[in-house]
């Protein structure tokens, strides 16, 4: 029994190599091909390097449950900012 699991494990791990290699194959022709015109196929995304350019946005904290989220996400009320509707309307948390 162990041998046909390790025959099998053996199979698999070949194929996947394959198609590691296929991939990596794929991404340096689209690097290589030219611009063929309206029929060619989209340009991949963007590099991983450029991806970890971009800057996150800025976080800020709940004023009534203290929970971090993206300021473009969060509810402002003067200067202080919320997660929900809710929590805005509750207001800061009191000191325990």
């Amino acid at each position: 029994m162990l041998k046909y699991l390790l025959v099998v494990g053996v199979v698999v791990l070949v194929l996947w190599l394959l198609a590691v290699q296929r991939r990596r194959e794929r991404g340096r022709e689209g690097e290589r091909a030219p611009d063929r015109g309206a029929g060619a196929t989209p340009a991949p995304g963007p590099r991983p390097a450029e991806r970890s350019a971009k800057t996150p946005p800025e976080m800020v904290r709940c004023a009534h449950c203290g929970v971090h989220l993206p300021r473009p996400e969060a509810l402002a009320a003067g200067a202080l900012h919320y997660c929900s509707p809710e929590h805005r309307n509750a207001g800061p948390a009191r000191p325990r």
